[in-house]
């Protein structure tokens, strides 16, 4: 099978670009394509980690799962992940190489495409096919020196590009006129078609702006794909809002801070989509609810983070939420928070060294060190009735007891992980994703009070949701013609 590629750049940001290409992927795999996602530059705090023990963006893992493939860190060579308002940690191919200001960065891109491009290869050597999302637009002006991210990726590459739009914003024919506009006569050359995402309504009554949008560029419209009501698909980045329940149904209330730099939000996906628990996601200067029980999420600058918490009153609203019995879960550097100290010795979050005093509910240190801890798990809850649990260790931070307590789980190496309580109401973890597993998830609703809630299995949901995109998909689009077109405009380079 001729090798062929194919890249997927929107008009904005959240255009629809992660879940075209988790489309594709899907299509392709049952087309008999051997087909990899790729993504030479993501900037999310939603990570994964690969087999390996390597950090890619959550996107790809998810295009993977797609395509049928484990996730690579090839799939994702470039992760940023910010830490301030300019500043974030550059990962190239699974490893960091330090904070980086946006001026920083500009300046290392060269080494960076290198990398990318390395990546890349790795996959084309290997695969089929490689479809290959962009970031943001190709038509930010300010960014077009050095780009990795789209069109000048796309060149040095030399593949074609799909464009896509959101229609649900509105003014999407100047979206796509104005983003073809801006670029080069080689990238316009490049672009074979667009496509028209999240429409509601009747097509008949898009058809003459279809009509005069294919007029105007001389580029095809290939799709026009439907709005899909409640769909899901783990987020590369925005915070995703907890869908609208059944009251009646409700058995648990669970209350999560948003904080200024809180990472791997998917964490909650599973609560947010059950359908007895109400999960209320809680931003500045919005009042905090009662709840039963209230997690305290990752993060990316703990320090920070936690006095965010303070100022905003979380620390009196926990310590009155235990008095009256509520649960308590930190999750990775919600754990660190819950803790009596945080440490930054070597100035990694904040320039400078720091300690900062923690909430003081866990007999627990945690010092920042360089490296980081990057690993999948697998165990059992063993004060939970031995329920199976799964997740993955992002963290830099290692923390020390120093009593004795009660564990969290036992790991398959017979590692120890976390703690619960005597009294069984806090739990702290450094496992991302230990809701996505159906046996810890009802183990830890029976914990949190919701002993008589529904079976729900993430996962099979999740494979259900990919299915429904794709069919979708196949359904507005020609997917064999888009195969064929890519392979014809590869061959009309040769």
């Amino acid at each position: 099978m001729r090798f062929f590629n194919l890249m997927v750049q929107g008009t904005t940001s959240d255009a629809g670009k992660s879940t075209l290409v988790t489309a594709l992927c899907r299509l392709m795999k049952e087309r008999g394509v051997n087909v990899a996602p790729f993504k030479p530059q993501n900037m999310a705090l939603n990570s994964a980690v690969t087999a390996d023990g390597k950090e890619i963006g959550r996107a790809q893992a998810v295009q993977a799962y797609a395509a049928g493939l484990e996730p690579d860190v090839h799939m994702n060579p470039i992760l940023l992940k910010p830490n301030t308002d300019i500043g974030a940690q550059v990962i190239i191919q699974g490893h960091s190489v330090g904070n980086m200001n946006a001026v920083g960065y500009h300046e290392y891109k060269t080494i960076a495409m290198n990398a990318a491009l390395d990546s890349y290869q790795r996959l084309a050597d290997q695969y089929d096919s490689v479809v290959i999302e962009g970031a943001g637009s190709p038509a930010e002006i300010n960014l077009r020196a050095r780009d990795i991210a789209n069109m000048g990726f796309a060149e040095s590459i030399d593949c074609p590009v799909i464009i896509i739009a959101d229609i649900d914003k509105g003014g999407v024919f100047a979206h796509l006129v104005g983003t073809l506009e801006l670029l080069s006569q080689s990238e316009q050359e490049r672009v074979i078609g667009f496509v028209i995402n999240r429409f509601r309504g009747d097509i008949a009554l898009l058809q003459s702006g279809l009509d005069w949008l294919e007029e105007r560029t001389g580029k095809p419209v290939l799709g026009v794909l439907p709005y899909l009501m409640g769909f899901h698909l783990e987020s590369e980045d925005a915070v995703a809002a907890s869908p609208t329940k059944d009251s009646s149904d409700t058995k648990l209330h669970v209350v999560i801070p948003v904080l200024p730099r809180t990472s791997n939000h998917t964490d909650w996906d599973a609560l947010r989509l059950h359908p007895n628990v109400q999960v209320t996601l809680v931003r500045k200067n919005e009042t905090i609810p009662p709840a039963d029980l209230v997690i305290l999420p990752g993060s990316k600058s703990v320090q920070a983070d936690l006095a965010f918490l303070r100022e905003l009153g979380w620390e009196n609203y926990i310590a009155r939420h235990l008095r009256y019995g509520g649960k308590l879960l930190g999750i990775c550097g919600g754990f660190q928070m819950l803790g009596e100290f945080l440490d930054d010795p070597l100035g990694m979050e904040n320039a400078e060294p720091s300690s900062a005093k923690g909430l003081g509910y866990i007999p627990m240190r945690t010092e920042l060190k360089d490296g980081k801890q990057l690993k999948q798990r697998t165990g059992v809850i063993s004060p939970l009735g031995n329920a199976s649990v799964k997740g993955y260790e992002i963290h830099s931070g290692i923390s020390e007891f120093h009593q004795p307590m009660q564990h969290f789980a036992e790991l398959e190496n017979g590692e120890l992980e976390g703690y619960l309580s005597e009294d069984s109401q806090i739990i702290g973890t450094y496992l991302h994703g230990l809701f996505d597993d159906k046996h810890a998830l009802k183990a830890l609703l029976d914990w949190a009070g919701a002993a008589e809630s529904q079976d729900f299995d993430y996962e099979a949901y999740r494979e259900q949701e990919v299915a429904r995109l794709a069919k979708s998909c196949d359904e507005h689009m020609d997917i064999d013609a888009l195969i064929e077109q890519c392979r014809a405009f590869q061959a009309e380079r040769l």
